[in-house]
């Protein structure tokens, strides 16, 4: 075997000891997405299951407020089954959008219910509600930091997959995109809230 033969095959070797290890770790990366989102399931499926409860506790109160309890229900549902298909594929960016704009669809129905929970002071003092109200709250703030974590990976992901030369690797191999979970997606509701007296 010649010299030029033999530095040939070390150099295909090394090629393809480093194609390897970037598809591995891609895989890796990926995997830990899936686990970022498991985190965030986790806390979802524990709002979700919330949800029922709260409306079930304010049907005692606001029997002419149907519109606003079954709005609730519905968005917790959409949210529901759009969590569900990011379940199934984590690292979908068009998923993972659905499910944003569903759970946003599912803040603002909450939103309303906690206002029309105001117009009633005895459901306001309702201790299961209440209970019901602090569960939830502290729920939305685990959400709040497992999507943190799941972008975290979702970004460590992406700028693996997007940097030369491992996108050559995410290329041939179909590695695509994560997205990334928004809390909004509208600029307006992104600025700061202002208080005037």
């Amino acid at each position: 075997m010649s010299t030029t033969q033999i530095v040939t095959l070390a150099v295909i070797a090394v090629l393809l000891f480093w194609a390897v290890g970037a598809y591995n770790r891609l895989v890796r990366l990926r995997n830990t997405i899936g686990n970022a989102f498991a985190q965030i399931d986790v806390q979802l499926k524990r709002r979700y299951d919330l949800i029922p409860n709260l409306v079930e506790t304010a049907k005692k109160y606001v029997t002419h407020e149907r519109e606003t309890l079954e709005a609730v229900i519905a968005a917790r549902n959409q949210a529901s089954t759009a969590a569900d298909h990011v379940r199934a594929r984590p690292t979908d960016a068009g998923a993972i959008g659905a499910l944003a704009m569903a759970e946003q669809a599912l803040g603002g129905t909450l939103g309303r219910l906690m206002a029309v929970v105001e117009n009633y002071p005895e459901l306001k003092a309702d201790e299961t509600l209440r209970e019901l109200s602090e569960e939830l709250t502290s729920t939305e703030n685990k959400v709040a930091f497992a999507r943190q974590a799941f972008n975290d990976s979702a970004l460590d992901y992406n700028n693996a997959a997007q940097q030369f030369p491992t996108s050559i690797v995410a290329s041939v191999f179909g590695f695509k995109e994560a997205g990334m979970l928004q809390s909004t997606t509208q600029d307006v509701e992104r600025q700061a809230v202002r208080v005037q007296f």
